[in-house]
């Protein structure tokens, strides 16, 4: 699938890191380094502008190793970039350890998935099929 993009960074292109990567890395578009204090959150600039198709979005997600190594995530996981957005993609850093946490210029910081997605159409009923699980929810399954 071909998507139109626009880099106004300082970096290349967002890429995948493995032939079967589902995410690509996205990268810190930023003039000076930004200190992320314990429990503070940032709003962080890549300089990427994306134009998708009618049906997709745009997953924006934390990087695995930025969660495990340093406690840094984002705020509003899953982000949702819509087919119709045309502005910047900005991702919404938090820290979540106890130790401050610099983001640097280029530093990779999340990761993209571009997935196709439906419409729901409403059917208003007064009641729902039956179901094995039927409302349990919460991990009312337990361990069996």
């Amino acid at each position: 699938m071909k998507v139109k993009i626009v880099n106004r960074s300082k970096h290349p292109l967002p890429e995948y890191a493995t032939p079967y990567s589902a995410g690509m890395d996205l990268r810190a578009n930023i003039d000076a380094p930004v200190t992320l204090k314990p429990l503070q959150r940032a709003l962080i600039p890549t300089g990427i502008y994306i134009q998708l198709p009618e049906g997709y979005e745009a997953q924006i997600r934390p990087r695995s190793g930025l969660a495990i190594k340093h406690g840094i995530s984002l705020v509003n996981t899953p982000g949702t970039i819509d087919a119709d957005y045309r502005g910047e993609i900005r991702v919404i850093l938090v820290n979540l350890s106890a130790d401050d946490f610099v983001v640097n210029d280029g530093e990779r910081i999340c990761q993209m998935v571009i997935t196709q997605h439906a419409h729901a159409e409403w059917e208003e009923t007064d009641s729902l099929d039956e179901t094995e699980r039927g409302a349990g929810g919460f991990g009312h399954t337990g361990k069996k």
